[in-house]
Protein backbone atom coordinates (compact mmCIF):
# COMPACT_ATOMS: atom_id res chain seq x y z
CA UNK A 1 0.00 0.00 0.00
CA UNK A 2 1.35 3.49 -0.65
CA UNK A 3 0.64 6.37 1.50
CA UNK A 4 -0.18 9.19 -0.21
CA UNK A 5 -0.26 12.98 1.71
CA UNK A 6 -1.54 15.91 -0.29
CA UNK A 7 -1.22 19.81 0.65
CA UNK A 8 -2.52 22.84 -1.71
CA UNK A 9 -4.66 25.57 -0.02
CA UNK A 10 -7.13 25.25 -2.64
CA UNK A 11 -9.23 22.96 -1.43
CA UNK A 12 -10.72 22.29 -5.21
CA UNK A 13 -7.27 21.14 -6.10
CA UNK A 14 -7.00 18.80 -3.13
CA UNK A 15 -10.23 17.33 -4.14
CA UNK A 16 -8.94 16.43 -7.52
CA UNK A 17 -5.53 15.08 -6.72
CA UNK A 18 -7.08 13.12 -3.89
CA UNK A 19 -9.90 11.96 -6.33
CA UNK A 20 -7.65 10.53 -8.54
CA UNK A 21 -4.66 9.54 -6.29
CA UNK A 22 -7.24 7.83 -4.15
CA UNK A 23 -9.04 5.58 -7.61
CA UNK A 24 -5.13 4.11 -8.00
CA UNK A 25 -5.07 0.34 -7.03
CA UNK A 26 -3.03 -0.07 -3.71
CA UNK A 27 -2.78 3.54 -3.31
CA UNK A 28 -4.46 5.39 -0.39
CA UNK A 29 -4.63 9.44 0.34
CA UNK A 30 -3.89 9.19 4.46
CA UNK A 31 -4.00 13.35 5.12
CA UNK A 32 -4.75 16.73 3.71
CA UNK A 33 -3.05 19.89 4.14
CA UNK A 34 -4.29 23.18 3.72
CA UNK A 35 -0.88 24.91 4.75
CA UNK A 36 2.51 23.99 5.22
CA UNK A 37 2.99 23.62 8.61
CA UNK A 38 0.24 21.22 8.77
CA UNK A 39 1.03 19.13 6.16
CA UNK A 40 4.62 18.95 8.29
CA UNK A 41 2.37 17.92 11.36
CA UNK A 42 0.53 15.19 9.07
CA UNK A 43 3.78 13.97 7.75
CA UNK A 44 5.02 13.08 10.85
CA UNK A 45 1.81 11.52 12.56
CA UNK A 46 0.63 9.56 9.36
CA UNK A 47 4.11 8.62 7.87
CA UNK A 48 3.11 9.11 3.96
CA UNK A 49 5.59 6.92 1.23
CA UNK A 50 4.81 10.39 -0.72
CA UNK A 51 3.82 13.97 0.06
CA UNK A 52 2.61 15.73 -2.65
CA UNK A 53 2.64 19.52 -2.01
CA UNK A 54 2.21 23.23 -3.69
CA UNK A 55 5.14 25.15 -3.94
CA UNK A 56 3.21 28.48 -2.69
CA UNK A 57 1.66 26.72 0.62
CA UNK A 58 0.12 29.34 3.57
CA UNK A 59 2.90 29.43 6.87
CA UNK A 60 5.69 27.55 5.38
CA UNK A 61 6.13 27.36 1.76
CA UNK A 62 7.30 24.03 -0.28
CA UNK A 63 10.77 24.69 0.04
CA UNK A 64 10.89 24.89 4.01
CA UNK A 65 7.82 22.18 4.41
CA UNK A 66 9.99 19.76 1.81
CA UNK A 67 12.90 20.52 4.13
CA UNK A 68 11.12 19.71 7.71
CA UNK A 69 9.44 17.14 6.19
CA UNK A 70 12.36 15.26 4.70
CA UNK A 71 13.70 15.68 8.18
CA UNK A 72 10.98 14.22 10.31
CA UNK A 73 10.54 11.63 8.05
CA UNK A 74 13.22 11.04 5.48
CA UNK A 75 11.68 8.12 4.24
CA UNK A 76 9.20 10.05 2.83
CA UNK A 77 9.10 11.45 -1.05
CA UNK A 78 8.17 14.40 -1.96
CA UNK A 79 6.76 15.79 -5.10
CA UNK A 80 6.22 19.32 -5.76
CA UNK A 81 3.33 20.02 -7.54
CA UNK A 82 3.12 23.66 -8.81
CA UNK A 83 2.31 26.02 -11.78
CA UNK A 84 5.88 27.62 -11.87
CA UNK A 85 8.48 26.61 -14.06
CA UNK A 86 11.77 28.59 -12.26
CA UNK A 87 15.25 27.10 -12.52
CA UNK A 88 16.30 28.57 -9.21
CA UNK A 89 13.28 27.40 -7.31
CA UNK A 90 13.84 23.96 -8.99
CA UNK A 91 17.56 23.97 -7.49
CA UNK A 92 16.81 25.12 -4.22
CA UNK A 93 13.53 22.51 -4.19
CA UNK A 94 16.35 19.79 -4.94
CA UNK A 95 18.24 21.03 -2.24
CA UNK A 96 15.75 20.96 0.53
CA UNK A 97 15.16 17.48 -0.64
CA UNK A 98 12.16 16.67 -3.23
CA UNK A 99 12.84 14.42 -5.57
CA UNK A 100 9.94 15.02 -8.12
CA UNK A 101 9.02 18.42 -9.05
CA UNK A 102 5.73 18.31 -11.57
CA UNK A 103 3.88 21.25 -13.18
CA UNK A 104 0.11 21.71 -12.66
CA UNK A 105 0.04 21.94 -16.63
CA UNK A 106 1.57 18.41 -17.00
CA UNK A 107 -0.65 16.94 -14.37
CA UNK A 108 -3.24 15.21 -16.61
CA UNK A 109 -0.41 13.36 -18.54
CA UNK A 110 1.85 12.85 -15.84
CA UNK A 111 0.84 12.58 -12.19
CA UNK A 112 0.33 8.32 -11.54
CA UNK A 113 3.76 8.42 -13.08
CA UNK A 114 5.46 10.69 -11.09
CA UNK A 115 3.96 9.38 -7.80
CA UNK A 116 4.64 5.79 -9.05
CA UNK A 117 8.40 6.89 -9.35
CA UNK A 118 8.92 8.44 -6.16
CA UNK A 119 6.91 5.23 -4.27
CA UNK A 120 9.77 3.16 -5.63
CA UNK A 121 12.52 5.97 -4.38
CA UNK A 122 13.55 7.13 -7.84
CA UNK A 123 13.57 10.79 -8.90
CA UNK A 124 11.10 11.86 -11.39
CA UNK A 125 10.62 15.19 -13.56
CA UNK A 126 8.93 15.67 -16.96
CA UNK A 127 10.99 16.77 -19.95
CA UNK A 128 10.23 20.49 -19.62
CA UNK A 129 12.08 20.27 -16.65
CA UNK A 130 15.18 18.73 -17.39
CA UNK A 131 15.32 21.18 -20.15
CA UNK A 132 15.21 24.02 -18.22
CA UNK A 133 17.77 22.28 -15.88
CA UNK A 134 20.07 21.63 -18.73
CA UNK A 135 19.71 25.14 -20.08
CA UNK A 136 20.81 26.71 -16.83
CA UNK A 137 23.71 24.39 -16.98
CA UNK A 138 25.06 24.76 -20.16
CA UNK A 139 24.49 28.73 -19.53
CA UNK A 140 26.65 28.53 -16.51
CA UNK A 141 23.61 28.99 -14.34
CA UNK A 142 24.40 29.71 -10.42
CA UNK A 143 24.05 27.08 -8.19
CA UNK A 144 23.95 29.13 -4.53
CA UNK A 145 20.22 29.42 -4.65
CA UNK A 146 18.47 32.47 -2.53
CA UNK A 147 20.71 35.05 -0.62
CA UNK A 148 17.88 34.03 2.35
CA UNK A 149 18.14 31.90 5.11
CA UNK A 150 15.08 29.07 4.94
CA UNK A 151 14.03 30.97 8.51
CA UNK A 152 14.45 34.34 6.65
CA UNK A 153 12.23 33.62 3.76
CA UNK A 154 9.68 32.16 6.52
CA UNK A 155 9.64 35.37 8.19
CA UNK A 156 9.03 36.82 4.63
CA UNK A 157 6.33 34.80 3.64
CA UNK A 158 4.25 35.35 6.57
CA UNK A 159 4.35 39.62 6.67
CA UNK A 160 3.69 39.27 2.96
CA UNK A 161 0.54 37.64 4.47
CA UNK A 162 -0.29 40.56 6.27
CA UNK A 163 0.84 38.98 9.51
CA UNK A 164 2.05 40.84 12.38
CA UNK A 165 5.28 40.33 14.15
CA UNK A 166 3.49 38.58 17.16
CA UNK A 167 1.45 36.47 14.91
CA UNK A 168 4.96 35.66 12.71
CA UNK A 169 6.69 34.64 16.28
CA UNK A 170 3.38 32.08 17.00
CA UNK A 171 3.53 30.32 13.82
CA UNK A 172 7.45 29.76 13.65
CA UNK A 173 7.60 28.92 17.39
CA UNK A 174 10.04 31.77 18.06
CA UNK A 175 10.29 35.31 20.03
CA UNK A 176 9.28 38.19 18.80
CA UNK A 177 12.95 39.83 19.39
CA UNK A 178 13.79 36.95 16.59
CA UNK A 179 11.44 37.69 14.29
CA UNK A 180 12.52 41.48 14.44
CA UNK A 181 16.00 40.38 13.91
CA UNK A 182 15.46 38.32 11.25
CA UNK A 183 13.09 41.08 9.39
CA UNK A 184 15.91 43.27 9.61
CA UNK A 185 18.69 40.99 8.52
CA UNK A 186 16.46 40.93 5.23
CA UNK A 187 15.99 43.91 4.50
CA UNK A 188 19.69 44.60 4.57
CA UNK A 189 20.28 41.74 2.57
CA UNK A 190 17.68 42.96 -0.49
CA UNK A 191 17.66 46.52 0.17
CA UNK A 192 14.39 46.91 1.64
CA UNK A 193 13.22 50.03 3.09
CA UNK A 194 9.68 49.17 4.22
CA UNK A 195 7.36 46.67 4.74
CA UNK A 196 6.15 46.86 0.87
CA UNK A 197 9.64 46.23 -0.01
CA UNK A 198 9.77 42.63 1.78
CA UNK A 199 6.07 42.26 -0.20
CA UNK A 200 7.40 43.01 -3.37
CA UNK A 201 9.98 40.57 -2.69
CA UNK A 202 7.63 37.90 -1.68
CA UNK A 203 5.89 37.75 -4.99
CA UNK A 204 8.69 38.47 -7.03
CA UNK A 205 9.96 35.55 -5.68
CA UNK A 206 7.05 33.47 -5.42
CA UNK A 207 6.68 33.26 -1.74
CA UNK A 208 3.28 34.24 -1.83
CA UNK A 209 0.30 34.62 -4.51
CA UNK A 210 -1.27 37.41 -5.67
Amino acid sequence: MTRILIADDHDVVRSGLHSILGSQPGWEVVAEAGDGKRAVELASETQPDVAVLDYQLPFLNGVDATREIRSVRPQTEVLIFTMHESEPLIRELLQAGARGYLLKSDARRFLIAAVEALARHQPFFTGRVSETLLSSYLAGGSTSGSTLTPRERGVVQLIAEGRTNKEVAMVLGINIKTVETHRAAVMRKINANSSADLIRYAIRNKLVEL
